[in-house]
């Protein structure tokens, strides 16, 4: 097997865990790892992406829903007016430059380490997520669905903190609902993309099948590790990939 895929492959596992444990931050990585490592075109690595980040997401999304930890309404809501949202984005991203695409993608991977490190405050209660005005839910919802499904993200990194901060859901319940939004948006925006993106379903799948993986992993730390530290180390870390993403656009452009 090819050392590039070996490599794929192995981080993979890595964006499970992270899924399983954040709840997002797959595409994050997905995205760097299949352009950088494995070799795709940024336009066809997005679309790859997003069916890795949704299969992985819906399998993480079991196994949290099984602890009773995911707000229906809300994530359905959110995730319907997300899948539009993403949608819209895949269609206007399949027809945008590879380098503005990686800037982008970039700028989002800045935004999300900076909430990351930050943190997030959650301490809210299923009661009062269920009187969050829909029309909240559906505008935030579309926004970030719009930005997930242009940039290729899968959305968790923006979807758990407006939960966390609009709805005041706790980490947990926020984490676990996101999967659901995430899932339904991956959906829409892959489908956005595989109307004028060819795309390989059996690499994707075989790296997707990795990523699941990786997400058991992740579920059973969720429950283990304090996730304070571990999300400004992984902020620190997705910084760091986003100050090499624009180091590689701009070698690039100058060469």
């Amino acid at each position: 097997m090819d050392v590039s895929l070996i490599i794929t492959f192995a981080l993979a596992l890595v964006i499970g865990v992270s899924i399983g444990l954040l709840g997002g931050g797959g595409a994050i990585l997905a995205v760097p790892v299949l352009t950088y490592i494995t070799g795709l075109e940024p336009v066809q690595a997005i679309p790859s992406s997003l069916l890795i980040v949704g299969v992985t997401s819906a399998v993480s999304l079991t196994l949290h829903a099984l602890k009773k930890r995911v707000q229906w309404r809300t994530g359905i809501i959110f995730g319907f007016a997300s899948m539009a949202g993403a949608f819209a984005g895949g269609r206007l991203g399949s027809s945008v430059p590879s380098a503005i695409l990686m800037f982008s993608f970039a700028a989002v991977m800045i935004a999300a380490a900076v909430a990351m490190i930050r943190g997030r405050k959650g301490n809210g209660d299923e009661e009062e997520s269920a009187k969050l005005p829909v029309v909240k839910i559906v505008i935030t919802g579309a926004v970030v669905g719009l930005v997930s499904g242009f940039v290729g993200a899968g959305g968790g990194f923006l979807i758990v903190p407006a939960l966390a901060l609009l709805a005041r859901l706790p980490m947990r319940l926020a984490v676990a609902t996101s999967l659901m939004i995430v899932t339904m948006q991956s959906g829409a925006g892959l489908i956005g993309y595989a109307v004028s993106t060819p795309l390989d379903w059996v690499l994707a799948l075989s790296i997707a099948a990795a990523a699941v993986i990786g997400s058991f992993l992740g579920f059973w730390l969720s429950s283990r590790v304090p996730d304070r530290g571990l999300r400004k180390g992984f902020g620190v870390f997705v910084l760091f990939i986003a100050a090499v993403v624009i180091v590689e656009e701009t070698l690039q452009l100058i060469g």
